[in-house]
C-alpha cells in the first residue's frame, strides 16, 4: 500500500512539473509578445517624433530633394503610392496631410500647393508633377472605390424592384441560356447554386452587390462562367456556384475595407481605380478558386 501511496505522489509531482514547466514557458512567451509590443511602440513614437525629422532634414542636406522626391526616384508602382501615401498621411505639414483626403477635381490644385511647401522648382525636376498627380489619383479613387463599393452594398436586394428582378433574370439567361425558367420562384434556381426556391434571401449579407458581381463575370467571361457552373454542379466535388460567388463578393469587399487590396489596385491600374476593376478582381478570384479547386480534385483522383 506504501509502495502505490509513493508511486502515486511521485506521479503527482511528475505531473505537476510538467504543467510548471508549461506554465512559465506560457508567462516567458507571454512577456516576450508584450515587451515587443512595448518596443515596436516606442520605436513608433521616438521614430515619429524626433528620428524621422532629423533623418528627413539630414537626407535634404545630402541630396538636395525632399521625401517625396527620393520616394519617386527610387521606388515604382505601388511600393511608390504606397510610400507616397505614408509620407503624406505622417507629415506635419497641414497641406501634405489633406493631400491624402483630396477629392479627385481639386488634385492638380493639390499638386502644386506641394511644390510651393517643398519649394519644388517644376523647371528643375520636371517629372514630379506628372509622379504625385498619378498617385494622388491613385489614393483619392481608391477611397471613392470603397465608398462606391459600400454603397451598393447597403442597397438590399428589392423584389419589388424591376430593375433588380431584370438583372437576377439576366443571370439566369446568362447561365442557362437553353433552358427556361418556369417561374420566378421555382426550384430550378438551385441549378444554379443558390439554396431555396427564392434567390433574394441569399443577398442579405452583399446586398445588389453580389447579384451585381455574379452578372459581370457571367457576361464578361461567359465561357469560363459556363465551365465552372459545370464543374459546380459534381456529384462529389460539387459546390452551390451562386452562393461561393456571393461568398467571395465577401471576401473582396472585406479586402478592399481592410485596404489590402491597395497594392494589387495600385499595381494594377495606373489611374484611378473603378468599380469595373473591383468587378475584375472578383472575376479573377472567381477563376482563380475553380483552378486551385481542380487542382485540389485531381490531387484526390
Amino acid at each position: 500500500m506504501m509502495d502505490t501511496i509513493w508511486d502515486l505522489i511521485s506521479r503527482n509531482n511528475y505531473f505537476f512539473s510538467i504543467f510548471k514547466s508549461k506554465v512559465i514557458k506560457s508567462v516567458i512567451i507571454s512577456f516576450s509578445r508584450i515587451l515587443k509590443k512595448m518596443f515596436i511602440s516606442l520605436w513608433e513614437f521616438f521614430y515619429g517624433h524626433f528620428f524621422r525629422f532629423w533623418m528627413k532634414w539630414l537626407l535634404r542636406q545630402m541630396t538636395g530633394k525632399c521625401e517625396l522626391q527620393r520616394i519617386f526616384d527610387t521606388y515604382v508602382g505601388a511600393q511608390r503610392t504606397h510610400r507616397i501615401e505614408n509620407s503624406l498621411t505622417y507629415s506635419k505639414n497641414k497641406v501634405l496631410q489633406k493631400a491624402t483626403l483630396v477629392v479627385q477635381s481639386e488634385v492638380d490644385k493639390c499638386v502644386e500647393d506641394i511644390m510651393k511647401e517643398k519649394n519644388i522648382n517644376p523647371e528643375k525636376d520636371t517629372s514630379f508633377k506628372i509622379c504625385m498627380k498619378a498617385c494622388l489619383l491613385q489614393i483619392s479613387g481608391y477611397k471613392q472605390l470603397y465608398l462606391d463599393v459600400e454603397s451598393v452594398r447597403k442597397r438590399p436586394y428589392d423584389s419589388d424592384n424591376l430593375q433588380h428582378e431584370k438583372l437576377l433574370l439576366k443571370l439566369w439567361n446568362l447561365l442557362m441560356p437553353t433552358k427556361k425558367l418556369k417561374a420566378r420562384i421555382s426550384k430550378q434556381w438551385a441549378d444554379i447554386g443558390f439554396q431555396g426556391d427564392d434567390p433574394k434571401t441569399d443577398f442579405r449579407g452583399m446586398g445588389i452587390l453580389g447579384l451585381i458581381n455574379l452578372v459581370y463575370f457571367s457576361e464578361n467571361y461567359t465561357s469560363e462562367a459556363h465551365q465552372i457552373l459545370s464543374r459546380s454542379n459534381h456529384p462529389k466535388l460539387g459546390y452551390s456556384y451562386a452562393i461561393v460567388g456571393i461568398n467571395l463578393t465577401e471576401m473582396a469587399y472585406s479586402l478592399l475595407k481592410s485596404e489590402a487590396l491597395k497594392f494589387h489596385l495600385y499595381n494594377f491600374v495606373p489611374g484611378i481605380p473603378t468599380m469595373e476593376h473591383f468587378h475584375q478582381f472578383y472575376s479573377f478570384s472567381e477563376i482563380e478558386l475553380d483552378q486551385r479547386l481542380l487542382k485540389g480534385a485531381a490531387l484526390h483522383e
